[in-house]
């Protein structure tokens, strides 16, 4: 299939109660009236226990150049999620994942961009290991870097404007845990 005719990347929408309701157009779903839509995040570390951040393309609708947790996605309508946060690891950033687990089960929020681009999703978090060095997709992150959980807890605490507004919201959930869930 050519990029022409690639089929357009589709997303769940979800009733107040999250049960589907329907799919939507990714490209056309976020607006200033993005409907509630199945999403997840995922936070990935390293053998030395850092965790990888992401700066997002500047090309990106929603929060361009804004630096966030590993990666996020939409599961596609009838794909399992943790599938799907394999699937999008390999496309985002070309890695491999092992020990993927479901942490935040019940993550939901909704931001508005200073652009008045609505974020509206029920968007479970998962945590893995990276199998391997990421290989970004340009078109995805524009860089990223490994850190400490303890730096990315305090960024997350004392300047939480710096960091996408899901993750400012998810790392505190995440630091406090019971017993450190975060980690893999």
């Amino acid at each position: 299939m050519t990029a022409t005719t690639a089929p357009r990347e589709q997303v769940v929408l979800l009733s107040e109660d999250l049960s589907p309701i329907g799919e939507a157009d990714k490209a056309t779903v976020h607006t200033g009236q993005t409907p509630l839509h199945l999403a997840f995040s995922c936070y990935v570390r390293d053998a030395q226990d850092r965790i990888l951040v992401t700066r997002r393309a500047l090309c990106k609708k929603t929060w361009p150049g804004v630096w966030t947790n590993s990666f996020c996605g939409h599961p596609a309508p009838g794909e399992d999620r943790t599938a799907a946060v394999y699937r999008r690891a390999r496309t985002e950033l070309g890695l491999e994942l092992e020990s993927v687990r479901l942490v935040l089960p019940d993550f939901r929020y909704r931001a508005v961009s200073a652009e008045g681009i609505v974020e509206n999703e029920f968007c479970p978090v998962y945590t893995a290991v990276a199998g391997n060095d990421p290989l970004p997709d340009p078109d995805e992150v524009a860089e990223y870097r490994w850190v400490s959980w303890t730096g990315l807890a305090r960024l997350a605490e004392e300047a939480p404007w710096s960091i996408s507004p899901w993750a400012a919201i998810q790392v505190p959930l995440l630091d406090t845990a019971a017993q450190n869930r975060w980690k893999v």
